[in-house]
């Protein structure tokens, strides 16, 4: 069993940055694929990264260049380093942990409650 609690989000301006986090408790986290989804008002759920136990990560087109994602298996905690943000950004960010884990959210088992995330421009 996994369970996860996201943090850091809030208002920042265009061009701003951002730093997420998810705390995870159990004694297979560091096993999973951790990821960052999201989900705009009226939109379906978006991958936007992931990260597997050895530390290879993978980022969809959208994020590529801006976010980052890093983990600390040791602290069972994921991050979400987000840079240049853009109003397109403003979702709700939830993180999930699976296996084997991919792009898509029904290979995730365990889910946050989500953190809201909003670009101004």
């Amino acid at each position: 069993q996994v369970h996860l609690v996201e943090s850091g989000g809030g208002l920042v301006q265009a061009g701003g940055s951002l730093r997420l986090s998810c705390a995870a408790s159990g004694r297979t986290f560091s096993t999973h694929t951790m990821a960052w989804f999201r989900q705009a008002p009226g939109k379906e759920r978006d991958f936007v990264a992931r990260i597997i136990w050895g530390g290879g990560t993978d980022y969809a087109d959208s994020v590529k260049g801006r976010f980052t994602i890093s983990r600390d298996n040791a602290e069972r905690t994921m991050y979400l380093q987000m840079n240049s943000l853009k109003p397109e950004d403003t979702a709700i960010y939830y993180c999930a942990a699976g296996l084997p884990g991919g792009r898509n959210g029904a290979m995730y088992t365990y889910w946050g409650q989500g953190t809201q995330v909003t670009v101004s421009s």
